[in-house]
């Protein structure tokens, strides 16, 4: 089979595998899936054991494999966390000579107007992952995308860029797991950018959105506006934090915590009401089982969860000057399969267009991927398609290879748009407030 591409997303709490393969009409089948807890060699996305990782990362591409039949040669990953930086660049050059009359805008006046706005100073630890073009201008005209700018006649050509950046020495380690478990990587994605692609529609990346990919130690983000990305960030804490918390403060282990609030965990108080049922944390030690309540936990998730959702409200506004938006808050991640957390989002950002980033039909018989933790991994195998060649998986040159996209419509032309239906959707246009 020469059409597999293999989407890893290496996570604090777990690597999550998908093996996709693409259709004669170009779509993308999701055919299985595979994951593995991580918690022990990664820290707040940082992987700091690359030798056992690179086992984790074999085990899940090995579970693929099993349940699919095929040899897995190579994959596709993404980074995120805080090694990731991003900026906003301008690139401006000319299309005809001093003295002659304009000209049709080519493919190679695009290429040289981005890399006039790459062009810019990023510190020696730091390599440009991915610059995507939000607007381009013509003639002091602006409101052209990617390839309507083709054809058009000019003077001038100018580009407002989004560029992202990461860390070496992160992409270094993901390359030697990914090496060393004996696999081939094509592509490094932003984590973020893969998840847009699988579960955000047009209309809400037009408008202005918001994705929060709720992790185990980090907690993702990137903003969307008219189609292009205009602020990434990543914020220290996540789903781990939580657990931290319930340990410390009911004075049980990390990994009883982890249980209780997967089991019986909420983070928005009101659906309690009628509900408040008790929770028996099991015997510790010497100790005997002890009873507390829902409300309980429930007071020490929301309290965390709040401040996190705050973080990032406030980080948004700092970093991007938005203090409005007509979009959705899609959540993703491990994190928005708690309960309550759509009804917190909906409190913090004040309004009512959150919803959960579910998964569109792929087809195959496999349907286990249409959860929000899926949505990264699923993400790469959508972002990773338009690289695709008419080659065998591990066929294509190996290495890590930054993203060579650089139109943010290609990344996002995927079936995000299935996810929920546009009626559904434009009832809910709301501006939101931060």
């Amino acid at each position: 089979m020469t059409n597999i591409i293999v989407g890893l997303d290496i996570g604090t709490s777990f690597v999550r595998g998908v093996l996709g393969a693409i259709n004669e009409d170009g779509g993308v089948e999701i055919l299985c899936v595979a994951k593995k807890p991580s918690v022990d060699f990664i820290r707040n996305g940082a992987i700091v054991n690359v030798g056992q990782m690179s086992i984790v990362v074999k085990d899940v591409i090995d579970d693929l494999e099993q349940n699919f039949g095929y040899e897995v040669h190579s994959c596709v990953t993404g980074i995120g966390g805080k090694y990731i930086e991003s900026l906003n660049s301008h690139g401006l050059v000319p299309i005809c000579s001093i003295g002659k009359r304009d000209r049709e805008i080519n493919e190679d006046d695009i290429k040289r107007v981005i890399d006039a706005a790459r062009a810019i100073m990023i510190p020696p630890d730091r390599e440009t992952l991915q610059v995507i073009p939000k607007d381009f201008i013509v003639n002091g005209v602006n409101g052209y995308k990617g390839k309507n700018v083709l054809g058009t006649q000019a003077v001038r050509l100018e580009v407002d860029v989004h560029i992202i950046t990461a860390s070496k020495t992160q992409l270094s380690n993901i390359a030697k797991c990914v090496e060393q478990a004996g696999y081939d990587l094509d592509y490094v994605f932003l984590k973020t950018l893969a998840a847009t692609s699988a579960v955000m529609m047009k209309e809400e990346r037009e408008l202005g959105s918001i994705l929060i990919d709720l992790g185990g130690g980090t907690t993702d983000v990137i903003v969307i506006i008219d189609d292009a990305p205009v602020c990434t960030l990543s914020i220290p804490a996540g789903g781990n934090i939580v657990t931290n918390d319930i340990a410390y403060l009911k004075g049980i282990p990390l990994a009883v915590a982890e249980k209780l609030k997967i089991e019986s965990g909420c983070c928005w108080d009101e659906l309690l009401v009628g509900n408040d049922s008790e929770v028996v944390i099991p015997a510790i030690g010497g100790r005997p089982p002890e009873v507390t309540r829902k409300s309980e936990l429930c007071a020490i998730i929301q309290s965390r969860m709040r401040e996190i959702f705050t973080m990032v409200k406030n980080e948004i506004v700092q970093r991007s000057g938005l203090t409005q938006l007509s979009g959705s808050i899609i959540l993703t991640g491990g994190g928005a399969l708690m309960s309550g957390v759509v009804e917190l989002a909906e409190y913090t950002f004040k309004t009512s267009s959150v919803r959960i980033g579910m998964l569109g039909q792929f087809g195959g018989v496999e349907e286990s991927y249409r959860t929000p933790e899926y949505a990264t991994a699923v993400g790469l195998v959508l972002s990773d398609r338009g690289n695709f060649k008419k080659a065998e998986n591990g066929r294509r040159d190996s290495g890590v290879k930054k993203s060579k996209k650089s139109d943010f419509e290609h990344l996002t032309s995927s079936s995000g748009e299935e996810i929920a239906s546009k009626k559904g959707f434009l009832s809910r246009v709301k501006d939101f407030f931060f």
